[in-house]
């Protein structure tokens, strides 16, 4: 018995040495910022003109002052808005596609090359995304040509100078370059749920409605929380889109403005102790929004 304890032990030792490269690039990329951040985020540091100002210890000034200001709280409303416009159809349409394609029933044709297609635009850079959409829905773009020439507008539609359609440009761009994505996840695990419950279901008469909604989306639920989370998560952390739609600006009226270009705009001014309480709450809002949702929807108590 104590041959084999030390052999296993022996043995054991390769799965330490094995993590030490993820937890050293773990420690030196990921917590020692994180708590170089919430260390920076007590301290006056930012530049006057060519004058470096600090680093001087003001305690929770810099929480106070994003507080008193009020702007976080617009920003964190404009982020949660363009998330949920662009969440709620991606997950539906996601959905959708998946119970489609794996649907054993249908035995639908070149299904393979179809779940390349819809996974393409999460190829393509976000920036390339946001100008190819910056040059079709600009005042003289090809999107207001089309309805000046079909007649259903008489001048050109600013898309980019109105909230809604604003807004609605970010939701779209990223609902495109992410709804492939959710749906290859959907996907895998649905087509990982024992077939055989479908031919019950089918024996007993069960319409499709039925099926999706009794057994695909109550077995799909471990997914579909981690589909939820991890796009909250992307969510919250919003930037690439309309940075470069709006250039920076967040307009029109702020109205697009989210907090990591918030974020962003302390760090370029180079006022390192709001930018690390911008990046401190967000941090806390993340968490708390992620364990909410964890909450509601990772719980499933059933009385057997």
């Amino acid at each position: 018995m104590k041959k084999k304890s030390s052999k296993a032990v022996r043995y054991n030792k390769w799965g330490y040495i094995f993590l030490i490269p993820f937890i050293l690039v773990y420690v030196v990329f990921q917590l020692i910022p994180l708590f170089n951040t919430i260390y920076n985020s007590f301290f006056e540091n930012y530049l006057s003109g060519l004058t470096q100002i600090g680093p001087n210890f003001v305690g929770l000034e810099n929480y106070k002052t994003l507080f008193t200001q009020g702007d976080i709280w617009i920003y964190a409303k404009n982020t949660m808005i363009l998330w949920i416009m662009c969440f709620v159809p991606q997950i539906i349409l996601s959905l959708l596609l998946g119970a489609w394609f794996s649907d054993v029933r249908l035995k639908l044709k070149g299904s393979r090359f179809f779940k390349t297609v819809i996974y393409l635009p999460n190829l393509i850079m976000a920036s390339a995304f946001s100008m190819l959409f910056f040059t079709l829905f600009s005042d003289g773009g090809p999107i207001n040509s089309i309805l000046m020439q079909i007649g259903i507008i008489s001048e050109p539609y600013k898309f980019l100078a109105n909230t809604g359609s604003a807004r609605g440009l970010i939701a779209l761009m990223n609902c495109l370059m992410w709804f492939g994505n959710t749906t290859i996840l959907l996907m895998a695990g649905m087509m990982g749920i024992d077939t055989s419950l479908f031919e019950a279901a089918e024996v007993d008469g069960a319409t499709s409605t039925q099926v999706f909604y009794k057994i695909t989306l109550p077995l799909l639920r471990p997914i579909l929380v981690y589909v939820v989370i991890t796009s909250l998560i992307g969510g919250l952390q919003l930037f690439d889109v309309p940075q470069i739609l709006t250039n920076g600006t967040g307009d029109p009226m702020r109205s697009t403005m989210t907090l990591i270009m918030f974020l962003n705009k302390h760090l370029y001014s180079k006022n390192y102790g709001m930018a690390g309480a911008v990046s401190v709450i967000l941090f806390i809002i993340t968490a708390i929004l992620s364990l909410i949702v964890f909450k509601v929807t990772g719980n499933d108590k059933r009385k057997a």
